[in-house]
């Protein structure tokens, strides 16, 4: 499936364990597009953020089950990405916050 750059970057994640990873290692994270792939993820980023990737890892995540009295339904998949920056860049949205 054909995504583009700008549809691929969702939003950023923002957790205390990619807070630490950012600090430490230089690793941001992302939810990007559920069809979109490392190379896709790494054009984004570069294109859309003006910054040098080095890594991409991709995981996805599994939907909850969710309930509500005696209904049932699950949330739908999502992907989530671990960017890792190269030495001396960063990004101007994290430095903010």
């Amino acid at each position: 499936m054909k995504v583009e750059l700008h549809e691929i970057l969702v939003r950023p994640l923002l957790t205390e364990k990619i807070t630490g990873l950012r600090e430490q290692t230089n690793t941001v994270g992302f939810v990007v597009h559920a069809h979109a792939n490392r190379v896709q993820i790494k054009q984004a980023v570069e294109a859309l953020l003006k910054v040098k990737v080095e890594r991409v890892n991709v995981l996805t995540m599994p939907g909850k089950l969710k309930r509500l009295g005696r209904f049932s339904g699950r949330r739908s998949d999502w992907k989530k990405a671990f960017v890792t920056l190269k030495k001396g860049e960063k990004l101007e949205m994290y430095e903010s916050a």
